[in-house]
């Protein structure tokens, strides 16, 4: 896949650049596989801003993804290749031999009329799944599972994928793209290639219209709002930070505050962590 880029005639398209989607086959979606994807603008069920820069954007339909991929020993056929306006990777529409469909994501080097399959034992091919365990030492694995039947969370965006290091009684050890080593249970599911449409972290958007497209609303500095609004605010002039550290708008540290909640999460799996 190639970058395409614009003749500067004009302010937007002077850094502009778009995806030369080659590898797409079709260009409408599977209407059985189709969602309205509602759009709440940050907003929770108060009507009250909860996240941030969030709102406007292009109208899209939510394509149904299969991340758990639990649709054993029965063969489909890839037959299309097609985007999806949610995320950053392709879909590949299957099509089961018991005449369902399914969404997956599109892995690197898929092609319509390839055959996938998922099991306890399959062949160790780009878009077959299997459990973690049963999956070579040394193999690019996407879509990871990190609780059983909950489906992938691990290694979905375009280009990602970890790699399996080894084995540890039940568990498995998998290298992430972060740089961060931990053990997963051997009978997690994980699809088998890397993430296809890795060119997709070059494209420049250009201007800031095409922000507004995705629903990305403007960001303000804190430093140019008044002191009620932000900690970082007011003072006569372009005053540097007052404080030891920069502050969020509700007066917690920006930077360095640990947030991970080590009770309830899986820390003690993780073997070497990103920031060493």
């Amino acid at each position: 896949m190639a970058i395409k880029h614009f003749r500067p005639v004009t302010p937007g398209q002077r850094k502009k650049s778009t995806l030369v989607n080659t590898e797409l086959t079709k260009t409408a979606p599977e209407k059985s596989l189709l969602k309205i994807a509602k759009k709440n603008a940050g907003r929770n069920n108060t009507g009250k801003i909860t996240v941030r820069h969030q709102g406007g954007g292009v109208k899209r339909k939510y394509r149904v993804i299969d991340f758990k991929r639990n649709k054993f020993d029965i063969v489909g056929t890839v037959a299309s290749i097609e985007y999806d306006p949610n995320r950053s990777a392709n879909i590949a529409l299957i099509n089961y031999a018991d005449g369902e469909k399914r969404y997956i994501i599109a892995p690197k080097g898929l092609k319509v009329n390839d055959k996938v399959v998922s099991g306890e034992k399959v062949d160790i091919k780009v878009g077959n799944a299997c459990p973690l365990m049963n999956i070579p030492v040394g193999t690019v694995i996407h879509n990871i599972e990190l609780t059983l039947g909950k489906g992938g969370q691990i290694a979905r965006s375009a280009g990602q994928s970890a790699q399996i290091l080894g084995r540890e009684d039940k568990y498995v050890m998998v290298r992430l793209s972060s740089g961060e080593t931990r053990k997963i249970l051997g009978t997690c599911m994980a699809t088998i290639g890397e993430v296809g449409n890795e060119d997709f972290s070059l494209v420049r958007l250009g201007k800031a219209g095409r922000t507004r497209y995705l629903g990305i609303r403007p960001t303000v500095r804190g430093s140019v709002m008044n002191p009620n609004d932000h900690p970082h605010g007011g003072g006569e002039g372009r005053t540097p930070v007052g404080h030891k550290q920069p502050l969020t708008p509700w007066g917690k540290p920006a930077l360095g505050l640990k947030t991970r909640n080590n009770k309830k999460s899986s820390t003690k799996l993780i073997v070497t962590r990103r920031n060493k």
